[in-house]
């Protein structure tokens, strides 16, 4: 049977992406802080990331009162890059697109697929690249000029100049510049203020700070609007010719259910891809904050627990004893439970020795190791996302480790393979990040699971009591 497919999705409209030179030259910088300029002036703006990202979303979703949308064409697919930015900038009058790392680099297997300049061909946006000039004069033409000729097919209109240290600086690089013939749409200066909070998987969630990050958004744009020409960058977004894209297959309503999910500081990574996927499947996603909730809620068929910092909450997560127990009981009993990264180390007996749900018969451990890439992934046992031989396509992002790592799903990446992840026909649990775009079979499959799902023993247990433990899976 066919999926059901959306109404057609609106045409991409006025639009761009910021992209950089390199990682850390100040993209999100720029990107955020043009669209809370935008917004400022009263504009509606849309907001799109490159990449499988979850915190740079977040500040763009504050910037601009939208959700701003994750654009990967090796997880979901180049065919839909297109609608997601279309659904990122619906009824927005401008779409801004935050790329990811340098301008060409991609992470895939051919180190292109799914870079920022992939994306901006799919979407057929004009390019401003941002430069980090703070160690640079004369020989910022020739990077430039480097970027803007080695692939005719992307767009490079115009370049934002980042860490400029003073205005015989700017002088200098401007001097540079003016034989290409590329306008220099903005200068910022060096200035601590535009310095953002980092942890050691980038910037600090907004839900952790949010007044602080509000503050903070109000001195950027105003910062961005001095510094740069909001004017001219939005005439460059508004020539970008309107295209209609094709809709996204919608997941197919298989059954009513409730969904707890987890949210809150220490769970913040969450497609909203996902969430429509499983909606539409039929789910009733209902939030819970593992910090502060005493139990899961009452009468749920299913647990979802993304992703976050769970390392830096572990001590009040683990206080939670009440909520804990009965996360342990009702999952032991066959709550349908879909966890990734946070998530799993949250079902972890413990984490650097706190103890916490004891769900899985294993311990995480933070690392000084980074973790990081696209994985192909295949099922070796049942689960809730589908039967063994299921293909996956996710990314990992993580310093920590589980002992034992588990055998449930099969990895493989250009630079190796390897099992890892926990399943049972109502229980999956890894650290692959999904993005459902592509995939409302795995929404199905899951709401399926949690609709035929009976629960033993049943869930009138009061959870403001700890319950006992049971066996760990």
């Amino acid at each position: 049977m066919p999926y059901a497919r959306a109404p057609m999705s609106p045409a991409l409209g006025p639009r761009l992406v910021v992209a950089g030179t390199h990682s850390g030259v100040g993209k999100t910088t720029v990107a955020t802080g043009l669209m809370a300029a935008l917004a400022r002036t009263g504009l509606s703006v849309g907001a799109a990331k490159v990449g499988p990202d979850f915190i740079d979303p977040g500040y763009h979703g504050l910037a601009t009162g939208r959700a701003s949308r994750n654009l990967d064409a090796w997880i979901s697919g180049p065919e839909t890059v297109a609608p997601l930015a279309a659904a990122a900038g619906d009824g927005a009058d401008v779409l801004v697109v935050e790329g990811v790392m340098g301008l060409f680099d991609g992470a895939a297997e051919d180190a292109g697929t799914a870079s920022t300049a992939h994306v901006a061909r799919l979407l057929g946006a004009p390019v401003v690249l941002v430069v980090d000039a703070a160690a640079l004069s004369g020989s910022v033409a020739a990077l430039v000029h480097g970027f803007r000729s080695f692939d005719p097919s992307v767009r490079v209109e115009g370049v934002v100049l980042n860490r400029v240290g003073s205005d015989g600086h700017e002088v200098m690089l401007r001097e540079a510049l003016a034989p290409l013939g590329l306008p220099v749409l903005g200068v910022l200066r060096r200035d601590d203020a535009l310095v953002w909070r980092d942890r050691h998987l980038g910037l600090v969630p907004v839900v952790e700070h949010r007044d602080e990050v509000v503050r903070a958004l109000d001195r950027l744009a105003q910062s961005v609007s001095r510094a740069c020409d909001v004017g001219a960058l939005l005439a460059l977004a508004r020539g970008a010719p309107a295209r209609a894209v094709a809709p996204l297959a919608q997941a197919r309503p298989v059954a009513r259910v409730r969904v707890a999910v987890a949210r809150g500081p220490a769970f913040s990574f969450a497609y909203p891809d996902n969430d429509e996927r499983l909606a539409e499947a039929g789910a009733e996603l209902v939030p819970f904050d593992p910090l502060t909730d005493r139990g899961l809620p009452r009468q749920v068929d299913g647990l979802v627990v993304g992703g976050g910092f769970p390392e830096a909450f572990a001590q009040a997560l683990a206080d939670n004893r009440p909520l804990l127990g009965d996360v342990r009981a009702r999952v032991g009993a066959g709550l349908v439970t879909w966890a990734e990264c946070g998530g799993l180390m949250w079902l972890a007996r413990s984490l650097d020795g706190l103890p916490l749900a004891g769900v899985l018969d294993a311990e995480a451990t933070m690392t000084d190791r980074l973790t990081l890439g696209y994985r192909r992934a295949r099922l070796l046992h049942p689960s809730p996302l589908g039967p063994v031989g299921t293909e996956l396509r996710g990314h990992e992002f993580h310093y920590s480790v589980v002992s034992p790592p588990g055998e449930a799903i099969a990895l493989e990446s250009r630079f190796g393979r390897g099992t890892e992840g926990f399943a049972s026909p109502t229980l999956l649990a890894s650290y692959l990040h999904l993005h459902l775009a592509a995939r409302p079979d795995l929404a199905e499959a899951f709401v399926a699971r949690a609709g035929r799902t009976t629960l033993t023993p049943p869930q009138a247990t009061d959870s403001r009591c700890e319950s006992g433990a049971v066996a760990p899976l």
